[in-house]
């Protein structure tokens, strides 16, 4: 999404993914996806034409959009990291190393780094827990993640 996009344009862009999905059967969590596939959150302005378009109220949607960890209303860094916080990676570390990465990025979650270049997520199971503590990088899923292991990837990705 470019900055000079304006409210209009992002709600015709968020009604078209409406258009092409309110068929489906339960449409609002695959809407509330393809949008923010598409402009990596969900802007402002999204849920109204969502409820509009699905005949809701914009509560409704809100509702469904805020009780989800994974919808953004902010714009993401460059490279989003998310680190498991169940249980079996707790069990192996996790908590030392999410503490680790937001002293590291100096941020806390759900925040993304001044440069904009990170944004620290948490995430409620990988499905990796044989290799735990889990981690997700750009999409991507990493297992037995130490601090060191941490560093090497915030390297990797210029922080």
């Amino acid at each position: 999404m470019s900055l000079s996009e304006t409210t209009e344009e992002i709600s015709v862009r968020v009604g078209t993914i409406c258009d092409g999905l309110a068929g489906l059967e339960g449409p609002l969590l695959p809407i509330l996806h393809e949008v923010q596939e598409e402009f990596g959150f969900i802007p402002d302005g999204a849920l109204q034409t969502i409820a509009r378009k699905l005949n809701l109220s914009r509560a409704e949607v809100h509702g469904v959009a805020s009780f989800y960890h994974d919808f953004r209303e902010e714009k993401p860094g460059k490279h989003v990291i998310k680190i498991c916080r169940a249980e079996a990676c707790q069990a192996m570390g996790a908590d030392d190393v999410a503490d680790h990465a937001k002293r590291k990025l100096k941020v806390g979650w759900s925040e993304t780094t001044s440069d904009r270049n990170v944004t620290l997520e948490p995430v409620f199971c990988l499905g990796l827990c044989a290799c735990a503590p889990a981690a997700m990088v750009d999409g991507k899923v990493v297992g037995r993640v130490s601090k060191d292991r941490l560093d090497r990837i915030l390297s990797e990705v210029g922080s």
